[in-house]
């Protein structure tokens, strides 16, 4: 995948005057082993040397992908497939590895491109130069310039004067040199996003597996949420039922025998439905809160943080309103995030911030604990990062030992 880049022309014109040497360098030596290792080949010491050679290239590019951003400003991710054990398993994988190839090419390449811009650079910039500023040179070196036109004009330069129009003629061939350095530049960043950067193939594989991890997160977080359900149903409102259903069956058998006692078995079972109804009631706000659905997530995430043992402050600014799915999403990703705060963090505040981006939601929550949260399988920060990949969302902790602990989550929406 390529993205749009725009260079700094000084930082363009120091990598290619420095190109040519890092390229005449690596071609060099890249070509010097690669030919001894394909001469001995034969006798099997050419073998690990091919190896070699293909180490080195592809340490060469990683090197030349910290260069290219610092300089070009793009960023080339790596694009190797992972390393076996083994050092024979390793140089298998090494020499099979696509990218490694196009490293090599890249080397290949570089040697005839650097020049190539090497010479363009230095060309542009010295004509620039000399000619916007001629007039000084005039003026401190007096010197006589003749140019004859086709009809037999001539125009004489030789004051200050009359080397202005030269040196406007100079500004102008600057600016078209800055043009033409920049798509120089951005022609050179595409090339090595090509040939250092993953493939197309690459992308989409990686693209697939990452999709099928986030479904498998999300299948497993909504088992785990359909299992927590069933539990708070069976432990909690469903007992609570089959009280009201006895204590009106033994009701029902006293009325007439003891009907002061069937008053006190309908007022327990009166109590019991009423905090069945309230179970029920809370079972409902964890799976979709109403207040969610009436009015939006400023509304539901000031009610969470009243209810928080901790002070809470509450910013949302994600206007308009995300889709249902972004929305409840982020609203159990505080909610959870705030319990574990009060129960682990030992904060004394904490600080909720949604905020919208051009192509998703970022939730904040920020407090002042202890830190040194940190993600662990079966925790509660891996339940997070569960259920914000039900929507390809992620989540990425910050808490450093002594606080303050950052989470923030990204979830992607289509506005």
């Amino acid at each position: 995948m390529t993205t749009r880049v725009n260079p700094n022309i000084g930082r363009v014109s120091g990598y290619f005057l420095l190109n040519l040497v890092t390229g005449l360098f690596w071609f060099v030596l890249l070509v010097a082993l690669g030919a001894v290792s394909i001469g001995t080949a034969v006798i099997w010491v050419g073998v690990p040397l091919g190896v070699l050679t293909l180490t080195v290239a592809r340490g060469a590019a990683t090197a030349e992908r910290s260069w290219l951003r610092a300089t070009l400003g793009v960023d080339i991710p790596r694009p190797y497939r992972a390393l076996p054990e083994g050092a024979t398993a390793r140089a298998k994988a090494i020499a099979k590895d696509p990218a490694t190839w196009r490293d090599l090419a890249y080397w290949l390449i570089m040697l005839p491109l650097g020049v190539f811009e090497f010479a363009l650079t230095v060309t542009l910039w010295a004509v620039v130069a000399a000619t916007v500023l001629l007039p000084f040179y005039l003026h401190w070196l007096p010197m006589t310039w003749e140019v004859t036109f086709s009809a037999g004009n001539v125009w004489l330069i030789d004051s200050f004067a009359s080397a202005i129009p030269v040196s406007v003629l100079g500004l102008l061939f600057g600016v078209l040199s800055y043009r033409v350095l920049k798509a120089l530049g951005r022609g050179h960043a595409l090339l090595a996003q090509s040939l250092l950067g993953p493939s197309r193939y690459g992308v989409l594989s990686a693209k697939a597996e990452q999709l099928s991890a986030s479904r498998a997160r999300g299948v497993e977080a909504a088992e785990a949420e359909r299992r927590r359900i069933e539990r708070d149903l069976h432990d909690g409102a469903q007992q609570r039922l089959v009280a009201v259903a006895m204590g009106l069956g033994r009701a029902r058998s006293k009325m007439e025998s003891d009907p002061d006692g069937a008053r006190e078995l309908i007022a327990e079972a009166h109590a019991d439905a009423k905090l069945a109804i309230s179970e029920l009631r809370d079972l409902a706000r964890g799976i979709y809160p109403s207040v969610l659905g009436d009015r939006g997530l400023d509304a539901a995430l000031s009610s969470l943080a009243a209810r928080s043992p901790i002070p809470v402050e509450v910013e949302v600014d994600v206007e308009p309103r995300p889709p249902t799915a972004v929305e409840s999403t982020a609203y159990f990703t505080v909610a959870e995030t705030l319990t574990n705060v009060a129960k682990h963090s030992g904060a004394t505040r904490a600080h909720v911030k949604v905020s919208r981006t051009a192509n998703s939601v970022v939730v904040e929550v920020t407090d002042d604990g202890r830190g040194g949260a940190e993600v662990r399988p079966g925790g509660g920060l891996a339940g997070l990062a569960d259920r914000a990949a039900t929507i390809d969302g992620v989540v990425v902790v910050v808490s450093p030992i002594g606080g303050p602990t950052v989470i923030r989550t990204e979830l992607p929406c289509a506005w």
